[in-house]
């Protein structure tokens, strides 16, 4: 786990070099007739990097995302109109039942299917019409890193072939955030070193992170077997916060932007119930430091639309570190397999 970590900044350079030219002949197409909604079909980790896709394409194209609910077919049959809908799949392996079953039909329907996968040969990629690789490698731990950071590089190349206007200048950046991320092994380390004993946790962000708070989250729960809640800072206040006492540990996204106000005010709350706040963020965020107790901060300023992807980076860096001093295996977690198959 911890090697595929470490190999993230090279997995999205050769991810964003070998992807752009066929995401540009992708964008012209669909340019020329934009889909009216966007589903985007996937589980486990690659659900969480839909979520962020959620988040990215709406707010960069102004076109409606839904999330699918596989099950609405699978189990019940329930007929959908996909009729002029761009269907998305994304799955690390490219082999999810149920997943697949739905771009089937998506495609069947004549809606514009897309697959998003790091297996070239895989069923997912036999299906769409449209497919993009996470140029990742072969990804041996159970535990999702590289193909996680690897499909939220896609969903930004997807934003801009849907018109966002993203620059690949600022994309190429993202893989040196990623290296300063790395940078911070050593002070992760020691960090984790205090939490040995945790067995619960809540994991926060909003907005662009909430996808990142997920995905930390089944990290502390897959590697080292804690109880990690994650919520929004906003749905947080809505009932959740009541089982906040002394020392509770609290793990928070938090770049400066249009989410910092909701999330400071949040934190001085914490504070005041004298939780145990773990905070990511960067230099952009100097106000960070001053209400949090611990910090996990890159040592550069780093716009918040481009941050997700090098700050899920310290966070998995700190379940893998964790889960080796709880004495855990973080490559082979108990009971899960790497390709799991669900209808």
């Amino acid at each position: 786990m911890l090697d595929e970590i470490r190999q993230q900044p090279e997995t999205l350079e050769r991810t964003l070099r070998t992807e752009w030219r066929r995401i540009e002949k992708f964008r012209e197409q669909v340019l020329r007739r934009k889909p009216r909604l966007i589903v985007l079909v996937a589980r486990g980790t690659s659900d969480n990097a839909a979520q962020f896709g959620r988040y990215l394409i709406e707010i960069t194209t102004g076109i409606p995302v839904s999330l699918a609910a596989p099950s609405i077919w699978t189990l019940y049959g329930a007929k959908l109109d996909y009729r002029e809908t761009m269907v998305i799949a994304i799955s690390q392996s490219g082999e999810s039942t149920d997943t697949n079953l739905i771009l089937e039909q998506a495609r069947k329907q004549n809606a514009t299917t897309v697959g998003i996968t790091n297996e070239i040969r895989s069923t997912l990629a036999g299906i769409a019409e449209h497919v993009f690789f996470v140029r990742a490698g072969k990804e041996r731990s159970v535990a999702a890193t590289k193909t996680y950071t690897g499909q939220l590089l896609m969903m930004y190349l997807i934003a801009y072939a849907l018109g966002a206007k993203l620059r690949l200048a600022d994309l190429e950046r993202i893989p040196e955030y990623v290296r300063l991320a790395l940078g911070l092994e050593p002070e992760i380390a020691a960090l984790a070193e205090r939490y040995r004993f945790m067995d619960h946790a809540v994991v926060m962000g909003r907005g662009l992170n909430y996808s990142n708070a997920f995905e930390f989250a089944l990290k502390l729960m897959e590697t080292c077997y804690v109880i990690a809640e994650r919520f929004s800072s906003a749905d947080f206040q809505h009932g959740p916060i009541a089982m906040v006492e002394h020392g509770f540990p609290l793990f928070l996204f938090a770049p400066s932007g249009v989410t910092w106000p909701g999330l400071s005010e949040m934190m001085i709350q914490l504070r005041g119930l004298n939780a145990e706040i773990v905070t990511i963020t960067d230099r952009k965020n100097p106000d960070a430091c001053a209400l949090t107790t611990r910090l996990m901060c890159l040592p550069e300023k780093i716009p918040e639309l481009f941050t997700p992807i090098p700050y899920i980076v310290p966070a998995q860096l700190f379940s893998a570190v964790l889960a080796t001093q709880k004495g855990r295996d973080p490559d082979k977690p108990r009971t899960i397999q790497k390709v799991t198959k669900t209808i």
